[in-house]
């Protein structure tokens, strides 16, 4: 509720339902959960060696 991202668009970025996602609902998410867009792209989840072609 705090990020103003529907639940259901949050819903199937979680499930991976979509090929991509608007940086701008990332943005709006990490706001929703007090984060930088920074830290949560800081995750190692984002090193090169763990993305996908």
């Amino acid at each position: 509720m705090k990020s103003g991202v529907p639940k259901s668009t949050i819903g199937n970025v979680i499930n991976c339902s979509y090929d991509s996602v608007k940086l701008r609902i990332i943005h709006e998410m990490c706001q929703g959960m007090g984060i930088g867009i920074d830290t949560f792209f800081a995750s190692p989840l984002f090193q090169e060696d763990n993305l996908e072609p």
